[in-house]
């Protein structure tokens, strides 16, 4: 094991480290950015889909970005402190404004395009607003 004998490089090591976790951990940024557009395309289908091709467009669609999101987030190497909590609330809000979407849709709103749109930009904000702070935390 090395001796450090003098704090400034020390520091100075340390600064670096630091400097470039922040920088590969925007990863998770990018992350939210495609979860949040992948939105635009799910709420819309989910909400005037009808019948079982809909259902399965949906299905292959939702599946395949869960789990490209899911493997990228795993081959990761940086994670930041304080990001479980970060995603538990950012996921949280996408699934409460989800579950009201879809509720919403079917319920009161049914067939209706205009609703869905609002109802896919709403989704999308919490992903959208959390990638941009990541942003920013991370440069």
């Amino acid at each position: 094991m090395r001796d450090i004998t003098d704090p400034v490089d020390a520091l100075g090591r340390a600064a670096a480290v630091e400097k470039a976790a922040r920088l590969r951990s925007g990863w998770y940024a990018r992350y939210l950015w495609v979860y949040a557009a992948g939105q635009l395309v799910l709420v819309p289908t989910a909400l005037l889909g009808h019948g079982p091709v809909a259902a399965l467009l949906f299905t292959l669609v939702n599946g395949g970005l869960v789990t490209g999101l899911s493997v990228y987030a795993a081959r990761q190497r940086i994670v930041r402190r304080g990001f479980g909590a970060r995603h538990g609330v950012l996921i949280g809000a996408w699934a409460v404004l989800y579950t009201a979407a879809v509720f919403l849709g079917k319920s009161a709103f049914e067939d209706s395009r205009v609703f869905a749109v609002v109802a896919a930009a709403v989704c999308a904000l919490p992903l959208a607003v959390g990638a941009s702070l990541e942003t920013r935390r991370s440069s």
